[in-house]
């Protein structure tokens, strides 16, 4: 079911309904509970059967390594083999099958070994990160287990989050979960906001970007200034799609009475890599940051060649859950030595420029480090890339200063409504009748410029 249907705006009203009129928190977990089960199933039914396995196996390990902790290792163990033995077999299989037999080509053998013909479920990365992000909590002493299966079940399941994140933590969800919860009306009026702003940052600004982005990567030979324009406008549809399935996300959860972290931090005003890292995915961010990053050594390596392959190693296993492809690998990899050479020359961690003009040239430089990486992020192929970054004129006529001058207005225009918003959500959560009157202009704009029919949010894929 996706966010921008018709068919989930009813399935909005109806969990709205029976919010209204479910007053036990119990039963109203369970009809949640359902809920998410009926959106996640909605196209391929089957899916549910691997969330349930993931919900099953960690519910049991997270009681059993309280009840034994003698072995709660194994009980851990087991937690991580079956969610990323579940993701691993789904999303990575064909991508392993692939490479070797690229490997037994260049011997002569042609197939070596088949594919198969597998169906990557949706949302498989986001859940089974959730849910390992438990049994690890667990484990380390941080939460106590749930008892109740169905409230963890919900919390796996919870359908506004369950698909693209935010990746929420068991000590921040689960005692909302666990507590009950009422119909507030200016969390209404505040979520149905965050739902309206979420839509038209989907089908206006992302969809319709992402019309000219999709043409532009497609061309088997562009001009440099082709290849810059599409990759400005990936930057702008990728924040604009992530951020408004985020918002929709969070609207949705604070209807129900549930509160979302937020998952974006004004990314492209980072002025430095590290910056960036905690403005951008930031559920993502601070899960690899926590489960990966530390455990792995992190600050605490004697040496910097130990800092620099644990950075680089982060960020490329960042990189390969993002999607089951060495262009995925590269840009991970690539933000991975750039965090490293930043923290080399001193700009890592939370430092800050003292003057002005250092504050301009640093946001300058990580545009440009970041646009690079989008780049590497949105091609089909690296060999695509590196000819054309090599090979590629400039411009190849005048048509491509026209089309880029065009493209380039559009989406100075596009940018323009997050400049606005930025500016006006403060006066808009002051005052009624401006909330109003924005929310109005969406709902408008919407229906008059969104991309009927258009794309399925870009993280559907990961």
């Amino acid at each position: 079911m996706i966010f921008t249907s018709v068919t989930y705006i009813v399935f909005l009203a109806i969990q709205l309904l029976l919010f209204v009129f479910i007053n036990k928190r119990q039963w109203h977990n369970l009809v949640l509970l359902v809920s998410g089960y009926v959106f996640y199933g909605w196209v391929h039914p089957w899916f549910c059967l691997l969330i349930l396995t993931s919900t099953v196996v960690d519910f049991y390990c997270g009681i059993h390594i309280e009840r034994n902790p003698q072995h709660k290792k194994w009980y851990l163990r087991l937690s991580i083999l079956t969610n990323l033995g579940l993701l691993g077999f789904f999303k990575y299989f064909n991508f392993f099958i692939d490479n070797v037999n690229d490997l037994f080509l260049m011997a002569g053998v042609e197939n070596a070994l088949p594919a198969l013909n597998i169906f990557l479920p949706v949302g498989i990365s986001f859940y089974t990160f959730q849910t390992l992000s438990y049994t690890i909590d667990v484990y380390k002493g941080r939460i106590p287990p749930c008892k109740d299966f169905i409230d963890f079940a919900l919390y796996v399941s919870f359908f506004p989050q369950l698909v693209a994140g935010p990746i929420e933590r068991a000590e921040r969800l689960l005692p909302q979960i666990q507590r009950k919860r009422k119909l507030r009306l200016n969390k209404l009026y505040s979520g149905f906001g965050l739902v309206v702003w979420g839509m038209f940052k989907k089908m206006v600004i992302a969809d319709n970007v992402a019309m000219y982005v999709d043409q532009i990567y497609l061309l088997q030979n562009p001009s440099l200034l082709l290849l810059t324009i599409g990759t400005i406008g990936f930057a702008i549809q990728i924040y604009a799609d992530f951020s408004a399935y985020t918002d929709i996300a969070r609207g949705t959860a604070r209807i129900l009475g549930f509160e979302l972290i937020e998952n974006f931090n004004n990314p492209y005003m980072a002025i430095s890599p590290s910056d960036f890292w905690r403005r951008w995915h930031i559920s993502f961010s601070t899960w690899i940051r926590d489960y990966l990053y530390i455990p792995l050594g992190g600050s605490r390596v004697s040496t910097q060649w130990q800092f620099f392959w644990v950075v680089v190693a982060t960020m490329g296993i960042s990189g390969l859950w993002h999607g089951a492809a060495w262009n995925f690998i590269a840009w991970g990899v690539y933000h991975g030595v750039i965090l490293f050479a930043y923290h080399q020359l001193g700009l890592g961690g939370k430092w800050k420029p003292k003057a002005v003009w250092q504050w301009v040239l640093s946001w300058l430089v990580m545009i440009c480090i970041t646009l690079f990486g989008w780049a590497l992020f949105r091609t089909s192929s690296l060999e695509w890339l590196v000819d054309n970054l090599i090979n590629a004129p400039l411009y190849q006529n005048f048509n491509d200063l026209l089309i880029s001058l065009y493209i380039g207005l559009l989406m100075a225009f596009y940018s323009l409504f997050f400049v606005v918003k930025h500016y006006l959500k403060p006066v808009a959560e002051r005052n009624l009748y401006v909330g109003a009157l924005l929310l109005g202009l969406c709902i408008a704009a919407t229906v008059i410029l969104g991309v009927e029919g258009g794309q399925s949010f870009i993280y559907f894929q990961f």
